[in-house]
């Protein structure tokens, strides 16, 4: 078992395995990959240096010669998934256009690999795949007449926005997925029980908010493209 280190280390910049001896039988890819694999089957929390090291078929502590730490593992997997982003083609000139196509690249991400909300964090971002779309997102903001770090700024902002859309999503899906009854009928009931509260009087703006006729929100698609264009329209610059 290695412990703590002394002093901070970017993984990246070490080897991709330390010591003497034959070439390296694996690769941070293969060592990533086989640990993406276990957080989207079981959870993160299956995720143990003992079963990523038999899941590629070596020792665990063979293991520690790749990659040292666990935290160091969690950003591997973080950087493979940002591999998933489609930018290679050219910006198409409409900011808005490519954010919003971002944005939907990002909430397909984090769905396919919903362990990716409890790891992420602005550390990872010096990682090859993040640097790569970090660069990708400023060639697509080019048409934006505001200052760099308010791209940056922008960049932030949607990707938090994003996190927090599906991190609600999969909370929904995993409640109606534990309940022994449809999404639909406690959703009628939870609406009843606070329309019967709103009636009280206790809450007279809620009432009359309900009195304008507010329509129920509309599927989550058209919701977030809403979410999204309103943050993009904050950031136009005003004439």
């Amino acid at each position: 078992m290695t412990g703590r280190a002394a002093e901070p280390e970017v993984i990246w910049a070490r080897p991709e395995r330390t010591g003497r001896g034959p070439k390296p039988a694996y690769s941070r890819a293969d060592i990533a990959a086989a640990a993406v694999r276990i957080a989207d089957a079981d959870g993160l929390d299956a995720v143990s240096m003992r079963r990523v090291a038999a899941e590629i078929g070596c020792g665990t502590m063979s293991l520690y010669n790749y990659v040292p730490r666990k935290e160091d593992l969690y950003e591997l997997m973080v950087d493979l998934i940002s591999g998933e982003y489609e930018l290679s083609g050219e910006p198409s000139g409409d900011w808005r256009a490519d954010m919003l196509d971002l944005a939907r690249q990002a909430r397909g991400i984090l769905r396919r690999h919903p362990w990716v909300i409890r790891v992420m964090s602005t550390a990872y971002a010096i990682s090859p795949n993040a640097l790569r779309v970090l660069d990708r997102v400023l060639a697509r903001l080019q048409g934006l007449d505001v200052p760099p770090g308010t791209k940056l700024e922008l960049f932030g902002m949607i990707n938090g926005s994003v996190m927090t859309f599906v991190a609600n999503e999969l909370a929904i899906a995993e409640r109606s997925r534990s309940a022994s009854w449809s999404a639909e009928k406690e959703e009628a009931v939870r609406g009843a029980y606070m329309m019967g509260q709103v009636m009280t009087g206790e809450y007279p703006h809620l009432a009359a908010l309900f009195a304008q006729g507010v329509a129920p929100p509309d599927d989550p698609e058209a919701t977030f493209d809403r979410m999204l264009t309103r943050l993009l329209d904050s950031f136009e610059p005003k004439n």
